[in-house]
This record gives structure tokens, C-alpha cells and sequence, in this order.
């Protein structure tokens, strides 16, 4: 075990959160010192070098794996993944269904949302929201930050909000596609039957 939940605890959305005791120093973080907050032990990986630190928090169906960092005051929740060397942290929130992975940063006021992936080098900062449906791999997506060009992205992620927002540099939007899965007769009943969904099936 890299990590213990302490009996250190806060309430934050209707949830008991731990604070958690680093218990080695292979994550980066010298062995005893206190980390960030988690709701339990599926929130951060035991394996890897992944940690939470500062007042970060992470709890619902998150999970944090990899060598990821979730540092300062930023808040992993939902549905979310963050893995690899990604980073999240100032008052960033990664939420949803959303995935956050290889070497995508997301810091600021930033909110990564709904079933959006950031990855690559792409960093999400600023008071920048990401919300759509599609894997954001480079480029720097700004928000409010009237320092920058704005580019509008709108047919990209399909919102308006970025179309009076700012992106620095070239940057690669790809839509997430659905997988589609064919299933026998038996798997369907199966699957409906395992949610407890009645179906007849005629031949």
C-alpha cells in the first residue's frame, strides 16, 4: 500500500470524505505526510506513482491511476478518470464521464465535463469549460482570457460557449465515436434480464 485513509474526515457534497497518510515515498511525497481527501480506496490507485495532495479532492465513481497528480484545491468527481501523466489542480474540476490522460494539464478555474477527453499535450486553464463529446488532444484552451486570438471552435464541440473564447496555438479536436456492439439473441435476453428489463424476441 502507497497511501492510508486517515481518520481525518470532512463532508463536501453530501459525502464523508479522508484524508489520506502516504505510507512510502515512490509517489514523489516523502513518507508520513498528509495528502488531499477521497471519498474511499477506488478513488486513487494503490499501484503507480498517482497522488492527491493539497486540499484536492476526489470521491463519487472517480478513480486517479497512473502517475497522475490532483494538487491544490482541484476536485475529481462523477464518473471521472485521470490517468497517465495528467495533472489537475488550482480550482479545476474534471467531472461526468469525462477523461483527463496522457500529458494533459488542467488547472485555473477550468472544468472539464460531460464526455470530453483532454489528452496529449492539451492543456484546459483559465476559466475555460469543456463539455463536449469529443477527445481534445492539443492545444491550449483558454476561456476568458482576452490575451489570446480568439478561435472559434463552435463546429468543433458543438456550443456556442467557444465561440468568443480563446485557444493559443493549433490545437486537434476529435469526435468520440460509439462503439457499436452486436449481440445474439441469448446475450441480449442475458444483458435485459441482468437489469431486469423484460423483452420478447420475434423470429
Amino acid at each position: 500500500m502507497k497511501y492510508k485513509l486517515t481518520t481525518n474526515t470532512k463532508r463536501w457534497a453530501g459525502v464523508t470524505l479522508y484524508q489520506i497518510e502516504y505510507l512510502k515515498s515512490s509517489t514523489g511525497i516523502p513518507k508520513g505526510v498528509l495528502g488531499g481527501w477521497i471519498e474511499c480506496e477506488s478513488n486513487l490507485s494503490q499501484e503507480g506513482n498517482a497522488y492527491v495532495s493539497g486540499n484536492a479532492c476526489v470521491y463519487g465513481n472517480a478513480h486517479v491511476s497512473g502517475d497522475a497528480h490532483i494538487s491544490r484545491d482541484a476536485h475529481v468527481y462523477g464518473n471521472a478518470y485521470v490517468y497517465g501523466n495528467a495533472h489537475v489542480s488550482g480550482d479545476a474540476r474534471v467531472s461526468g464521464d469525462a477523461h483527463v490522460y496522457g500529458n494533459a494539464y488542467v488547472y485555473g478555474n477550468a472544468c472539464v465535463s460531460g464526455n470530453a477527453h483532454v489528452s496529449g499535450n492539451a492543456c484546459v486553464y483559465g476559466n475555460a469549460c469543456v463539455c463536449a463529446k469529443a477527445d481534445f488532444t492539443k492545444g491550449s484552451f483558454i476561456g476568458g482570457d482576452d490575451s489570446w486570438k480568439i478561435t472559434n471552435i463552435t463546429d468543433k464541440t458543438g456550443t456556442t460557449y467557444w465561440k468568443n473564447q480563446y485557444v493559443l496555438g493549433e490545437y486537434e479536436i476529435t469526435p468520440i465515436e460509439e462503439p457499436t456492439i452486436t449481440l445474439t439473441d441469448d446475450e441480449l435476453l442475458a444483458e435485459c434480464q441482468r437489469r431486469g428489463v423484460s423483452i420478447k424476441i420475434t423470429k
